[in-house]
């Protein structure tokens, strides 16, 4: 018996045997054409751009009326691109200027976009690096055609081993045969993994070895909740899973009318939960799960797209869309988040040695005004469209603030001046992301409207450990009593200086962490939209004053292993059978 640990982004567990997916990448030679032959290049990108959008809105129709619209509205997402001139326009000034068929120039441009996407420090962004790869493999199906796949093969249930999985792969498993699958790349956030729940298959990813460790035919064990895969189980591991197997069937019943129930605790505390979003079209998921609105939209997708920087009539666009779909409901726009990436540091003129503790987000955009300032006026142009809010990325000082909220007022002074609408009121907050940031909360709470608690870098700069080096990764805990008493001062200075205080990081879609978070004095949380059901569970089982026990206790521990153990063993009090728990420690989901 061998047992694997990766992310589980798609929930349940399934014993099966193992189909393992070996699909080899299309090898395109390059090639030069005659300046003569160049129109029907154009010609056949054309044709290949309208067949694929044709298969896209097919297959879209589809499974919005057989799964969901989530799932439909990711392959809506694949239409769009296709559609944007500026994703089309360098694979034709490829064509133009190199003298290159069709084929060349797609795989050339779209695997040089997914190499961007991989260097980026965001699991956000480079999770977007299968939709990418699909839309390549689709446009080279139609322009040199395809091999068939060997999912279209299966026989019997099985569980499918692969490197990774397109999204169209994903969407398109026959789930009669299929019952579950494991990767060895991806991401907690990727739409693969969203496909992957929206057909309601367990799925782990981002196993690195399970390609190497795993022959044809093997029997598996794939413990979507836990993040797991088993390997040749031995009898006492098949029959302790064959009953956990039926207990979360029951559990899973149990969520079905849970999205659109209100998120009140016993003794009628409400907690307000957003949802956190990197495109427009996912308002429609945070609403779809019962969110209360967005807490936290991505900026920088518009960015990264591209070699160029997006316009300001671009950028507002987008967050005009975004507000339209959000209604009455808050949306909270952070401003450009870059620097720490390695794609960033490509671009820059003088790399830095070390990024993350260089020039990047709110010092970023101070040093690169113009860019700055575009965005500020994208989207303070969108502010009358909704409820819409700003908020400024990695603030450590007072000054920082200061100087941002200066540029923010200049770019009002000068929409006024051309008499361009927007919402002169428009909140602003920052994200506490450092340790100096969460000391100053108290000076902060004087000066802003909303503090945004991103726990995700403020554990790794308060404990010094990168979370994706996998030598010290296992150090990597938002149990750290250290990091607990950051957040506790960040809520204390919230509520004394009258402004709201969310809580952004991933522990907000654990539930293990749900009272501990209530019992301190939380009342925001910001996290994945699909996670907002399990959430609402825990919060509707439990009452404030118990939390305020639980947090007590452990303001007395001093270890992250005891807190851990702690706050599980309350979770699990309270919650109904067929709940296994989840942890964000060590990079398993």
């Amino acid at each position: 018996m061998k047992l694997l640990k990766g992310i589980g982004v798609s929930p349940g567990v399934v014993i099966g045997r193992a189909f393992v997916l070996d699909d080899v990448a299309l090898h395109i030679p390059r090639r030069h054409v005659s300046e003569g032959d160049l129109p029907h290049q154009h010609d056949r990108l054309d044709a290949a751009v309208a067949a694929s959008i044709d298969e896209l809105q097919t297959l879209r129709d589809r499974v919005a009326q057989e799964l969901d619209p989530e799932a439909a509205k990711i392959l809506e997402f694949h239409m769009v691109l296709l559609g944007d001139p500026h994703f089309l326009e360098p694979v034709h000034a490829r064509i133009e200027q190199e003298r290159v068929p069709a084929e060349w120039a797609v795989t050339t441009e779209i695997q040089g976009m997914a190499d961007k996407f991989r260097a980026l420090d965001s699991e956000a962004f480079r999770s977007k690096v299968s939709d990418l790869l699909d839309l390549d493999r689709r446009l080279l199906r139609h322009l040199v055609g395809e091999t068939q796949s060997r999912l279209k093969q299966v026989e019997g249930e099985v569980v499918v081993i692969a490197h990774d999985l397109t999204p169209s792969q994903t969407v398109g498993l026959d789930t009669n045969h299929v019952k579950a699958f494991v990767t060895d790349a991806g991401g907690r956030t990727s739409h693969t993994a969203i496909m992957a729940r929206s057909i309601g298959i367990p799925a782990i990813v981002g196993l690195e070895r399970a390609m190497a460790d795993i022959f044809e035919d093997d029997l598996l064990v794939v413990d979507g909740d836990r993040g797991v895969l088993i390997i040749d189980p031995d009898e006492p591991t098949l029959a302790e899973y064959t009953k956990r197997i039926e207990a979360r069937r029951s559990y899973e019943l149990s969520l079905v009318d849970l999205a659109k129930a209100p998120a009140v605790t016993t003794d009628g505390v409400r907690i307000n939960l957003y949802g956190n979003i990197e495109f427009p079209f996912e308002v429609e998921l945070v609403d779809r799960f019962g969110g209360d609105g967005v807490g936290l939209y991505r900026s920088e997708f518009l960015f990264l797209a591209h070699d160029r920087d997006p316009s300001e009539e671009e950028q507002y666009e987008a967050f005009r869309d975004a507000l339209r779909m959000s209604g009455a409901k808050p949306l909270t726009i952070r401003t450009l988040d870059l620097g720490s990436d390695k794609y960033t540091q490509r671009r820059a003129e003088a790399p830095e040695r070390n990024p993350a503790l260089g020039c990047r987000s709110i010092r970023f955009c101070l040093q690169n005004l113009p860019i700055f300032k575009t965005q500020l006026r994208a989207i303070l142009r969108a502010s009358v469209e909704g409820n819409l809010r700003v908020m400024f990325p990695l603030v450590t000082g007072p000054l920082e603030l200061r100087q941002a909220r200066m540029v923010l007022n200049d770019v009002m002074e000068d929409l006024h001046e051309e008499g361009v609408p927007f919402n002169r009121n428009v909140p602003v907050g920052i994200m506490i992301e450092a340790p100096s940031a969460a000391i100053m909360s108290h000076a902060f709470a004087r000066e802003v409207d909303f503090f945004s608690i991103g726990t995700n870098d403020l554990i790794q700069y308060t404990l010094a450990v990168d979370r994706t080096n996998e030598r010290v990764a296992n150090l990597y805990s938002a149990a750290h009593p250290a990091v607990l008493r950051l957040i506790k001062d960040c809520i204390r200075s919230g509520r004394r200086g009258g402004i709201e205080v969310s809580l952004c990081g991933e522990i907000a879609s654990d539930p293990d962490y749900i009272m501990l978070l209530i019992g301190i004095g939380l009342r925001n949380l910001s996290l994945v939209p699909s996670a907002i059901p399990d959430i609402k569970r825990v919060i509707r089982a439990v009452d404030t004053r118990h939390c305020e026990l639980i947090a007590r206790k452990v303001g007395s521990f001093d270890s992250e292993r005891q807190v851990l153990n702690f706050i599980r063993d309350e979770t699990r009090k309270v919650m109904p059978e067929g709940y296994d728990g989840r942890s964000v420690e060590g990079g398993v989901a």
